[in-house]
């Protein structure tokens, strides 16, 4: 993959690049800044960039909106935040304006390599990559319409996992339950908040964040 990774700390940065190296991706630039972020991923439109949250000149929240503006230009721009803090109003933007390729990690989180490029690879295929603490704050900040209410325990934690990127499969051996139970309370939390089940996974995912964040 061509990768763009926009983080200002020396360190993390050489250790990402040499990281996706070393996995056999090529990082085609770097960035420092918001304003060189944007303007390397508009130069290079590459096939998923690292992005970090906060970034010079302020330092508050230079790399979500550098991401932002990247996927105006070019819609559907696979992106994956990495970051140490969950900037909600910026995240459910993002998540809202984009149809494919979101994610959110929080450093704290990835404890692996391959949990990263995991997670990376998904991003750059269309899907989500949503670190769990994210979608937890997403969720308990979130919508003001009523029917999030309505869901069961269960159909929350299946809902926080779906958001994730996780497949049915994968749901059903972190909550311990057969696939045919995880399909039942999928089927029930699309109905309760009003959404079109489909198969296509990621569109499913991604129709949730949607309506949780508009």
């Amino acid at each position: 993959m061509r990768i763009v990774v926009a983080e200002d700390l020396y360190l993390l940065r050489d250790g990402l690049v040499r990281l996706l190296q070393a996995y056999g991706h090529e990082v085609v630039a770097t960035a420092t800044t918001g304003p060189e972020t944007v303007a390397v991923l508009r130069e290079h439109r590459p096939d998923v960039a690292v992005v970090d949250v906060r970034m010079p000149p302020t330092q508050t929240d230079e790399g979500l909106r550098a991401v932002l503006a990247a996927r105006r230009e070019t819609p559907g721009l696979p992106v994956l935040i990495l970051s140490q803090h969950v900037e909600q109003l910026y995240a459910r933007e993002l998540l809202v304006g984009g149809a494919s390729g979101v994610g959110y990690l929080l450093k704290d989180s990835v404890f692996e390599a391959e949990q990263f490029i995991d997670a990376l690879e998904r991003v750059a295929a269309g899907g989500t990559a949503m670190d769990p603490a994210v979608i937890s704050k997403l969720l308990t900040s979130g919508s003001p319409d009523q029917r999030l209410g309505t869901l069961t325990d269960r159909e929350r934690s299946v809902l926080e996992l779906m958001a994730e990127g996780l497949s049915n499969t994968a749901i059903a051996g972190r909550l311990f339950l057969s696939e045919s139970a995880i399909s039942k309370y999928t089927t029930s939390l699309f109905g309760k908040l009003g959404i079109t089940d489909d198969e296509t996974g990621n569109r499913r995912v991604l129709a949730v964040l949607t309506y949780l964040n508009s």
